[in-house]
């Protein structure tokens, strides 16, 4: 399946392909913040397309990929199991907690829960 913009809980959301090109770098989260002009608001990227690196938070890129995502006024949803990740680093443990209490950025676990987190915030 390719990107497509649906509405999910009456929110424009960019739902990326599972099988797309990695996020591995600015330039790669730049690209879709220029597809979400189409019309969305939110982002939702599967966690299997980021390159392992965001998940070490040491490497400052998933800092960075956040910072474009709040500067350009779109929300990134992190979407799927990181659980290997969040067992590996108190410090994105944190992060996810922190993240998921504001609007910004969520990490969910699916599209469902995106959902039920949409229509709570509406």
């Amino acid at each position: 399946m390719p990107d497509v913009l649906q509405d999910r809980a009456g929110v424009p959301v960019l739902v990326c392909d599972p099988a797309g090109p990695p996020i591995a770098s600015e330039r790669d989260a730049l690209d879709l913040i220029g597809a979400a002009f189409l019309g969305a608001t939110a982002v939702a990227v599967p966690a299997d397309r980021f390159d392992p690196a965001f998940f070490s938070l040491g490497t400052r890129f998933a800092g960075e990929v956040m910072q474009k995502f709040v500067n350009y006024r779109l929300r990134l949803v992190v979407v799927g199991d990181i659980s290997a990740h969040l067992a590996a680093s108190g410090a994105l443990r944190a992060l996810v907690a922190e993240s998921n209490r504001h609007d910004h950025v969520w990490f969910v676990p699916d599209l469902a829960a995106l959902d039920e987190r949409l229509a709570a915030a509406g």
